[in-house]
């Protein structure tokens, strides 16, 4: 029987779903107030099933009130293998031989993403002249809504593939999703454009293999230091690299400068500690690392346009 990944969408999303059509293996669904909304269910695939992969990019403008409007990706994929014991726990699993797991089940995963207009505002801000469209998109000053489908290209089969097998626990699991959603958000909306051919870099010494490699371990340094931060200089110096190409290497491959990719992950996280973790102002600034109160709140309104104590309140 082949059966459409809309329908997984659709019956997925039924509440209660039906436990005849899906059997739900795993789920996490996190959301905070003013940023991201997320799911991630993985589904039994069962053998007749003939599933066809699929990417959404939703956009939805209901009125000028942005608490209704908001842009979503959906995704849903098959063929991966899920485990019901922890990576931890399981040996095969831990040595990355997944194939050999005896506790190996094929799934199908549906992957969902809300991202709140203030959320997506921060990516314009520094330039509010720009009229394209993708600029009206994440300013939400395109007024239509529309949907689209996206291909599933490899970037973003590994990050979503990134996203259903790290083995990050508590804090460092929020910070890695945190960051692999904005990967996910820069392919999409890539793909929406027809900006980038996958492989066409305009910084040329990207072409090499091993240096893209250590841009993308840049990023990595940069997710576990959330609390220690880091000058460009030293970062450089851990990957081998110099400052001025990781820098540009930086801005082409991840859409964004190291300063505002790392600030951005630091807020997210403070929000996260915040909201979900329940920690008071005064113990999130000295987790990231800030030198007093008052340079975490203005840090934290600039990011996200309101205090940290505002958050609390929701």
């Amino acid at each position: 029987m082949t059966i459409l990944a809309q329908d997984i969408l659709s019956l997925a999303q039924r509440q209660p779903f039906l436990q005849e059509d899906l059997h739900l293996l795993h789920e996490v669904d996190r959301n905070v107030p003013g940023s991201i909304h997320y799911s991630i269910k993985r589904y039994k695939r069962l053998p007749q099933w003939s599933i066809d992969d699929i990417g959404i990019l939703e956009y939805m403008y209901i009125t000028s009130d942005e608490v209704t409007n908001n842009l979503q990706l959906k995704f849903c994929l098959s063929g991966n293998i899920y485990c019901d014991q922890k990576q931890t726990e399981c040996d095969n699993c831990k040595s990355n031989s997944t194939l050999n797991c005896s506790n190996k089940i094929e799934s199908i995963d549906v992957l969902s993403f809300s991202f709140s207009p203030s959320y997506l505002q921060q990516f314009v801000k520094a330039n509010k002249t720009s009229h394209t469209f993708s600029d009206q998109v994440l300013a939400f000053t395109h007024t239509n809504s529309f949907s689209k489908i996206l291909p599933l290209c490899g970037k973003t089969r590994m990050a979503i593939d990134a996203l259903l097998n790290h083995t990050y626990t508590d804090t460092h699991a929020n910070i890695f999703v945190n960051a692999q959603m904005q990967i996910l958000l820069l392919y999409s909306m890539d793909c929406m454009l027809g900006d980038k051919e996958e492989t066409g870099f305009s910084c040329k010494f990207l072409s090499n293999e091993a240096d893209r490699d250590k841009i993308i371990k840049a990023r990595e340094i940069l997710l576990q230091r959330i609390g220690e931060p880091i000058t460009i200089k030293a970062l450089s110096r851990k990957v081998a690299i110099n400052e001025c190409y990781l820098k540009k290497g930086f801005k082409e491959i991840f859409g964004t400068t190291i300063f505002d990719f790392y600030q951005s992950q630091r807020m997210e996280h403070a929000k996260y500690l915040l909201y979900e973790k329940g920690l008071s102002v005064t113990e999130v600034s000295h987790l990231l690392g800030y030198s007093s109160i008052s340079h975490f709140s203005t840090a934290f309104k600039k990011q996200t346009g309101i205090k940290p104590c505002e958050l609390l309140l929701h």
